[in-house]
């Protein structure tokens, strides 16, 4: 499962290795600064049916159970790592690799209000 931390000045993600290699993905870091806002998202699996125009490139999808890695439509780049079951926080950021990132964690209500009022 992925983790999110947070330091004074930078965002931290951190995959397993087995989401590495399903996702295609590697580890984030972003400072505090690029960090415009923050949310919970209860179903996190369903996200992506808004980004219609979206393609997963690269990343790994098991329908109602799993998704990892980069979902791409016109002028956005969305990083995912969510599963069944479990709530997860959307971070929108400015200026960095990804537009937003949608982790699941357990806690995502306490992650959001924590990013939230860092800024």
């Amino acid at each position: 499962m992925a983790t999110v931390q947070r330091n004074d000045s930078r965002l931290h993600v951190r995959f397993t290795v087995g989401e590495k290699i399903a996702g295609l993905v590697r580890n984030v870091d972003v400072p505090l600064s690029a960090v415009t806002g923050a949310d919970v998202v209860s179903d996190p699996l369903t996200v992506t049916r808004g980004l219609r125009s979206g393609l997963r490139s690269p990343g790994m999808a098991l329908p109602g159970l799993r998704k990892i890695g980069t979902w791409r439509r016109p002028g956005e780049k969305t990083l995912l790592c969510v599963r069944h079951g479990q709530p997860a926080v959307r971070i929108h950021l400015t200026g960095q690799r990804y537009d937003t990132l949608i982790i699941g964690t357990d806690d995502a209500t306490a992650l959001a209000a924590e990013l939230t009022a860092a800024r």
